[in-house]
This record gives structure tokens, C-alpha cells and sequence, in this order.
């Protein structure tokens, strides 16, 4: 309660609590979300592979549209972005380099440590299998960071277009990814190269971000957020019952089709429901924190975590798994994800693995500070990062 009350103290009069709430939420759906709908099986020789319970519980995915919160988070992305943006005080140049510079240091510190742990624990016997596991989901979070930049790179040209059309500023990207879904997977699908849904990877995450830009500008309201709230739901059951998208909002080992990679217009569909229900919310969600100091603490010191439990969480889980799979198969953590008494175990885990991304986070905490201006670290960082890089994608 102490630290509560110091928090309290601190935050400033026009701090917009709502807005750090609702990033706070959508910040603690990623981890959450991976550590439910993620898991491994052990095989013969004692390596860890990835697995998912969606492959054995279609009814799961349901829990997907609830944590795949990146909507949300790319909304208020867009709407602190407008606001850092016009209180800058110097170049537009300066002010996205130091933007980009934020984003990158906690990648580059998760990458360079992974380059490091590798070598150290196949010298300790874990399985070179194991290892590429645990690379691929130490990337799997970190295609958003480069997402994001990207998108905060064009923040400039997001404010010109939301200032032009306001709300409607997001509709051409909305059009952009029903064309490529068309194509993906209509009357011509089997004469489209694979490589054509690669194009929504852009206008599929920048549709939430945009929307946000406008909501800071001030032009979306109650009325466009009720639009939103209403046509988005009404177009994700359109094109989940009509149109036969798949239900699961993550990808599911052995399916064709995926909905995130690249983003589908169901992505879009849910991103905009979810944005007209935080927009709608954000004046009660705003009074309650500013009311329960006690609840407004744990917002504040999820926000100023946030790159290090988007870089760090699926390490955390390793932390538990890795040894695990060491011992030999131990329920909810390495066996077949393909039981309902796994989930029951899984679910007692989370404590387990958020105890140990706390931990962790107390010691990585720095990377996302102002590094010192050595150039021989940063140097150093980089090299290890690029040889974490090429071992991650198999190119070694």
C-alpha cells in the first residue's frame, strides 16, 4: 500500500489512466495467451518440441479472441504515439529515432543473452532440438517489435490522414486486406502465389494503429466507436459462420489456414470490435483508476515493463520447461498438450512461470534504458544478436 501511495503521489494530474490501462491489459493477454495456448511434447531422445492444445480442443479457441489482444494494443500504440508526437521538441527525424531506439534495445539485449545461453547449455547436455524450440518462441514475440516500428515510423503520415478523414482514415487498410484475402482464398486461390498474403502483414496491423492516431487527434467518438464496436462483431461472425475463416485466432500446428500470420480480415474484424469497446470504456475504466490507487500501482509498473514482458515471458516459461525436460515428462509443462487434465496443470503454472519472469525481469530490467556510450558493447550486442538471428531461422 506504501508503494501504491508513492505511485499515487507521482502521477501526473494529466497522466490519461485509461489509456495506460487498457495497454496494461492487452501487455499481460501476450504472455498469458502463449503460456496457455503454447506447449511441448518430449520425444524419444528428451528434446522439447512446440505443441498446441487447439490441436486437440477446437473449443479453445474462443480463449484466443479474448487474449489475442494486439488490437488493443496497437490502438493505444497509435494514440500515445499522436500525443508524444505533437509535444516533441525537436526534429521529427529526433523524435522517431529515439522512438526506434526505445523499441530496439530490449530485442537487441534478448538476443544477445540467447547467444550466449545457447552454446553455455548444449555444453550442459540440453538437446540441440530443445535449443531450437526454445530460439523459435524467444522469436516468437519479437515480430511485433519490428511491426511496431514500422508502424511508428509512419505515425507522421497517420496524423495528416487522420486529420483529413478522421476515423474513416483506417477504411483503405480494412479494403486492402479484404482484397488479399480474396485473393488468398477465393474462386482463383489455387492460381495466387503464397506470397501475396505477405502484403497484409502492413495494412492488417496498421488498421488498429491508425484508429488510435485518429482517436488521439480527436476524431473518432462515441458514435464511431459504437460503429466499430457493432460492424466489427457483426463482420467477425459473418466471416467466421459464412465464410469459413478459422476459429482460432493463433496459429494451430497442422492447419492450412491461420488468421495471424499474416493477419486475416478477422484479425481486422476483431481489432475493430475490441477498439470501439475501449474507446467506449475508457471514461469508467479512467475513473476506476484514479479512484483505487491500489489498482492504478500494478498498471504503472506493468507499463514501464513493457518491452522487457513482451522480450522476456517466453523465456520465462523455458526456465521451468528446459530442465523439465531434463527429468522427463512432467504434467502440464512437457507432456502432450491433448487433455483437459493438462490444462487443469497448465493453469497452475502460471504463477510458476510470472513468478520467474519477475525475477528475470529485475536483472534484464536495464535493457531498456539508455545504454552506456561504448561503442565496444553495442558493438558486441549486435554481433551476438546476428549470430542468435542466423542459429534462430536455421541458417546455421
Amino acid at each position: 500500500m506504501r508503494l501504491a501511495e508513492l505511485i499515487e503521489a507521482r502521477t501526473p494530474a494529466h497522466r490519461d489512466r485509461a489509456v495506460d490501462g487498457l495497454r496494461a491489459v492487452a501487455l499481460l493477454a501476450v504472455p498469458t495467451g502463449h503460456w496457455l495456448l503454447g506447449g511441448f511434447t518430449l520425444d524419444a531422445d528428451g528434446a522439447l518440441h512446440n505443441a498446441s492444445p487447439l490441436s486437440a480442443f477446437g473449443f479453445f479457441a474462443p480463449v484466443s479472441w479474448v487474449l489475442q489482444m494486439l488490437g488493443i494494443f496497437f490502438l493505444v500504440g497509435g494514440y500515445a504515439s499522436v500525443l508524444s508526437y505533437h509535444r516533441r521538441t525537436g526534429t521529427t527525424g529526433a523524435w522517431l529515432r529515439q522512438r526506434v531506439t526505445r523499441l530496439g534495445r530490449p530485442v537487441l539485449g534478448v538476443t544477445a543473452v540467447w547467444a550466449v545461453l545457447i552454446p553455455v547449455l548444449w555444453w550442459l547436455g540440453v538437446p540441440d532440438d530443445t535449443l531450437r524450440t526454445g530460439s523459435t518462441l524467444v522469436v516468437q514475440p519479437l515480430w511485433f517489435v519490428g511491426v511496431y516500428t514500422l508502424v511508428t515510423v509512419l505515425t507522421p503520415y497517420c496524423v495528416r490522414a487522420a486529420r483529413r478523414l478522421g476515423a474513416w482514415a483506417a477504411a483503405p487498410l480494412l479494403g486492402a486486406v479484404a482484397v488479399v484475402d480474396l485473393l488468398r482464398y477465393g474462386p482463383y486461390a489455387d492460381v495466387v502465389p503464397a506470397w501475396v498474403g505477405v502484403v497484409n502483414i502492413l495494412p492488417g496491423w496498421l488498421f488498429a494503429y491508425q484508429l488510435g492516431v485518429s482517436w488521439g487527434e480527436g476524431r473518432v467518438g462515441r458514435r464511431p466507436a459504437w460503429v466499430l464496436l457493432v460492424g466489427g462483431g457483426a463482420l467477425f461472425a459473418a466471416l467466421l459462420l459464412l465464410f469459413g475463416y478459422p476459429a482460432s485466432m493463433v496459429g494451430v500446428p497442422g492447419e492450412a489456414r491461420t488468421n495471424s500470420h499474416p493477419p486475416s480480415l478477422l484479425v481486422l474484424a476483431l481489432a475493430a470490435a475490441q477498439s470501439g469497446a475501449a474507446i467506449l470504456l475508457r471514461e469508467r475504466l479512467g475513473r476506476l483508476l484514479t479512484r483505487r490507487p491500489a489498482v492504478w500501482a500494478p498498471v504503472v509498473v506493468i507499463n514501464l515493463s513493457a518491452m522487457t514482458i513482451l522480450c522476456w515471458h517466453q523465456t520465462a516459461m523455458l526456465t521451468a520447461a528446459v530442465p523439465a525436460g531434463l527429468l522427463g515428462e512432467v504434467p502440464g509443462l512437457t507432456t502432450a498438450p491433448d487433455s483437459l487434465g493438462w490444462v487443469a496443470a497448465r493453469v497452475a503454472w502460471l504463477p510458476v512461470f510470472a513468478g520467474l519472469l519477475m525475477l528475470i525481469a529485475r536483472r534484464v530490467r536495464g535493457f531498456e534504458e539508455p545504454w552506456p556510450r561504448r561503442a565496444g558493447a553495442r558493438v558486441v550486442a549486435g554481433v551476438l544478436a546476428v549470430g542468435f538471428a542466423v542459429y534462430a531461422f536455421g541458417l546455421a
